[in-house]
Protein backbone atom coordinates (compact mmCIF):
# COMPACT_ATOMS: atom_id res chain seq x y z
CA UNK A 1 0.00 0.00 0.00
CA UNK A 2 1.29 3.44 -0.90
CA UNK A 3 2.39 5.82 1.81
CA UNK A 4 1.29 8.79 -0.33
CA UNK A 5 -1.98 10.23 0.99
CA UNK A 6 -2.82 11.73 -2.38
CA UNK A 7 -2.44 8.38 -4.15
CA UNK A 8 -4.50 6.61 -1.50
CA UNK A 9 -7.28 9.19 -1.75
CA UNK A 10 -7.27 9.06 -5.56
CA UNK A 11 -7.53 5.26 -5.53
CA UNK A 12 -10.35 5.34 -2.99
CA UNK A 13 -12.13 8.03 -5.00
CA UNK A 14 -11.94 5.95 -8.18
CA UNK A 15 -13.34 2.90 -6.35
CA UNK A 16 -16.22 4.80 -4.74
CA UNK A 17 -16.85 6.80 -7.89
CA UNK A 18 -17.24 3.60 -9.92
CA UNK A 19 -20.12 2.52 -7.63
CA UNK A 20 -21.99 5.73 -8.49
CA UNK A 21 -20.95 5.75 -12.16
CA UNK A 22 -22.19 2.19 -12.66
CA UNK A 23 -25.54 3.01 -11.04
CA UNK A 24 -26.03 6.22 -13.05
CA UNK A 25 -24.84 4.79 -16.39
CA UNK A 26 -28.35 3.76 -17.54
CA UNK A 27 -29.31 7.45 -17.38
CA UNK A 28 -26.33 8.45 -19.53
CA UNK A 29 -24.56 10.44 -16.81
CA UNK A 30 -21.72 9.89 -14.36
CA UNK A 31 -21.32 11.04 -10.77
CA UNK A 32 -19.41 14.19 -11.74
CA UNK A 33 -22.23 15.24 -14.06
CA UNK A 34 -24.85 14.33 -11.46
CA UNK A 35 -23.08 16.46 -8.86
CA UNK A 36 -22.83 19.41 -11.23
CA UNK A 37 -26.51 19.08 -12.16
CA UNK A 38 -27.44 19.10 -8.46
CA UNK A 39 -25.38 22.25 -7.87
CA UNK A 40 -27.08 23.92 -10.83
CA UNK A 41 -30.51 22.81 -9.60
CA UNK A 42 -29.95 24.34 -6.16
CA UNK A 43 -28.67 27.70 -7.41
CA UNK A 44 -30.30 28.25 -10.79
CA UNK A 45 -29.94 30.39 -12.65
CA UNK A 46 -26.29 30.38 -11.66
CA UNK A 47 -23.35 32.09 -13.31
CA UNK A 48 -20.43 30.03 -14.52
CA UNK A 49 -18.23 31.97 -12.11
CA UNK A 50 -20.43 31.18 -9.10
CA UNK A 51 -20.80 27.57 -10.19
CA UNK A 52 -17.02 27.27 -10.37
CA UNK A 53 -16.69 28.75 -6.90
CA UNK A 54 -19.15 26.35 -5.26
CA UNK A 55 -17.87 23.34 -7.23
CA UNK A 56 -14.26 24.35 -6.50
CA UNK A 57 -13.42 24.23 -10.21
CA UNK A 58 -11.90 26.92 -12.42
CA UNK A 59 -14.27 28.73 -14.74
CA UNK A 60 -12.89 27.14 -17.91
CA UNK A 61 -13.44 23.63 -16.51
CA UNK A 62 -16.99 24.58 -15.54
CA UNK A 63 -17.54 25.94 -19.03
CA UNK A 64 -16.39 22.70 -20.68
CA UNK A 65 -18.50 20.57 -18.34
CA UNK A 66 -21.59 22.75 -18.80
CA UNK A 67 -21.20 22.57 -22.60
CA UNK A 68 -21.26 18.74 -22.38
CA UNK A 69 -24.43 18.88 -20.27
CA UNK A 70 -25.92 21.35 -22.73
CA UNK A 71 -25.20 19.03 -25.71
CA UNK A 72 -26.92 16.26 -23.73
CA UNK A 73 -30.00 18.49 -23.40
CA UNK A 74 -29.73 18.61 -19.60
CA UNK A 75 -29.05 22.32 -19.14
CA UNK A 76 -29.64 25.60 -20.93
CA UNK A 77 -27.29 28.56 -20.97
CA UNK A 78 -28.03 32.21 -21.38
CA UNK A 79 -27.13 35.66 -20.12
CA UNK A 80 -27.62 36.99 -16.62
CA UNK A 81 -30.55 39.27 -15.93
CA UNK A 82 -28.50 41.74 -13.87
CA UNK A 83 -25.32 41.51 -15.92
CA UNK A 84 -25.74 40.59 -19.59
CA UNK A 85 -21.99 39.94 -19.81
CA UNK A 86 -22.27 37.01 -17.38
CA UNK A 87 -23.10 33.54 -18.73
CA UNK A 88 -25.64 31.64 -16.62
CA UNK A 89 -26.91 28.08 -16.63
CA UNK A 90 -30.19 26.46 -15.55
CA UNK A 91 -31.64 22.98 -15.80
CA UNK A 92 -33.58 22.05 -18.91
CA UNK A 93 -36.74 19.98 -18.54
CA UNK A 94 -34.73 16.87 -19.45
CA UNK A 95 -32.23 17.75 -16.70
CA UNK A 96 -35.02 17.85 -14.12
CA UNK A 97 -36.27 14.48 -15.35
CA UNK A 98 -32.81 12.87 -15.20
CA UNK A 99 -32.22 14.19 -11.67
CA UNK A 100 -35.58 12.82 -10.58
CA UNK A 101 -34.71 9.39 -11.99
CA UNK A 102 -31.17 9.55 -10.58
CA UNK A 103 -32.14 10.39 -6.98
CA UNK A 104 -33.13 6.85 -5.91
CA UNK A 105 -30.04 5.42 -7.64
CA UNK A 106 -27.83 7.88 -5.76
CA UNK A 107 -29.60 7.04 -2.49
CA UNK A 108 -28.91 3.34 -3.06
CA UNK A 109 -25.23 4.08 -3.71
CA UNK A 110 -25.05 6.01 -0.47
CA UNK A 111 -26.52 3.04 1.40
CA UNK A 112 -24.13 0.64 -0.34
CA UNK A 113 -21.05 2.66 0.58
CA UNK A 114 -22.30 3.08 4.16
CA UNK A 115 -22.92 -0.67 4.41
CA UNK A 116 -19.46 -1.49 3.06
CA UNK A 117 -17.77 0.90 5.48
CA UNK A 118 -19.93 0.50 8.56
CA UNK A 119 -21.32 3.35 10.65
CA UNK A 120 -18.14 4.00 12.67
CA UNK A 121 -15.99 4.22 9.55
CA UNK A 122 -18.54 6.49 7.88
CA UNK A 123 -18.33 8.86 10.86
CA UNK A 124 -14.51 8.71 10.74
CA UNK A 125 -14.47 9.30 6.98
CA UNK A 126 -16.73 12.35 7.31
CA UNK A 127 -14.49 13.75 10.05
CA UNK A 128 -11.32 13.12 8.04
CA UNK A 129 -12.69 14.60 4.82
CA UNK A 130 -14.11 17.57 6.71
CA UNK A 131 -10.66 18.30 8.08
CA UNK A 132 -9.06 18.51 4.62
Amino acid sequence: MSRCYCSLLRTATRKVGSVYDDALAPLGINIAQYSLLRLIERRQPVSFTELGRVAELDRSTVGRNVRVLERMGLVETGRGEDDQREAVVRLADHGHQVLEEAAPLWDECQREVETRLGSENVKALRAILGAI
